[in-house]
């Protein structure tokens, strides 16, 4: 996949990953793992044998994999669905794997009563290794499929278009109309500021979403372009504190950068994302409101990604 096919299939990803549940998860789950790994067995549960402990195996790399994706997060049921699958593998498939990997479906990434599951099963029962697989590592193993097989795990087309080497006006006008039709009553906003990459570092925000985050600051100019153009010289205002509404709403939610900035593209798009181009645009838009600090915190003065003073030296 090109890199606007990569941006278009990650928000369908977070879609249909936000939906899935309990046995639809891991039929999703098992379509992304046989589609990657020629070895990975994708177990089912059968009569009374059950499924042994397992919903995956992988033979090569001697792992079993054990899926647990509630609607609602429940830490007494998911200890206990833990243990059950732990304690079902060791006593059913003996020998069979040497790395047990919890498999679960909570965007927000592993919560922390799993986390001491896995640190006191590590502990437990030495040697067996275990791991936890969520949505990074799902997208992880997603990404190096070929643009078909993507299509196929995720349910949807994703659109062949040529690369995108730059974002008009015709492509920014319907997003910033729609984010006027959105806009609320808000707070006066800050001024402008500097943007750096300390506060890129600042807000933890790395990999493909900075590189698209930045991206869309080389067309930032055509926002302001739009805005100068337009009766009401409070639209820009208006709609830029409905977007930093939404942006505080989106940080209650969760304080992974990734997913406060997929849901400000839900919010800038809505249900009508239909091509690559317009999700360019979207990064457009987020970049915008982003350099005039309406979204996320400017580091503070002094503040260094190296945990030093800004323009300490080591002598």
């Amino acid at each position: 996949m090109n890199g606007a096919q990569r941006m278009y299939a990650y928000v369908k990803f977070m879609e249909k990953l936000a939906e899935l549940h309990g046995q639809a998860f891991e039929g999703f789950f098992h379509d992304v793992m046989c589609a990657r790994y020629p070895d990975f067995l994708d177990v089912r549960t059968h009569g009374n044998l059950g499924d042994q402990g397992s919903d995956g195996l992988s033979l090569h790399a001697e792992k079993l994999y054990a899926c647990y994706a509630p609607a609602t997060f429940d830490v007494a049921k998911v200890r206990k669905k833990f243990h059950d699958d732990l304690d079902s593998a060791q006593r059913q498939r003996p020998g069979q794997f040497m790395t047990f990997v919890f498999v679960h479906n909570d965007l927000r990434g592993i919560h922390p009563e799993v986390a001491t599951m896995l640190a006191e099963a590590r502990t437990a029962h030495v040697p067996l290794q275990f791991e936890q697989m969520g949505r990074r590592r799902l997208w992880t193993e997603l990404l190096p499929l070929p643009c078909e097989t993507v299509e196929y795990v995720l349910g949807c087309e994703i659109p062949i278009e040529e690369q995108v080497y730059g974002v008009g006006m015709g492509d920014l006008a319907p997003l910033l109309g729609r984010l006027k039709e959105q806009r609320r009553t808000a707070d006066p906003l800050m001024s402008l500021a500097e943007v750096s990459d300390r506060k890129l570092d600042f807000n933890k925000i790395i990999g493909e979403v900075r590189e698209d985050l930045v991206d869309g600051m080389r067309y930032t100019h055509l926002v302001a372009q739009y805005y100068a153009g337009v009766y009401d010289p409070f639209e820009h205002d208006e709609v830029a504190a409905a977007f930093t509404q939404e942006f505080l709403v989106a940080r209650e939610r969760s304080s992974d950068p990734d997913l406060i900035l997929l849901d400000l593209q839900h919010y800038i798009h809505g249900n009508r994302l239909q091509s690559s181009r317009e999700l360019s645009a979207g990064w457009v838009v987020l970049a915008h409101f982003f350099e005039h600090c309406h979204i996320f915190e400017n580091a503070p003065e002094g503040w260094s990604p190296h945990g030093l003073p800004s323009g300490s030296g080591s002598g």
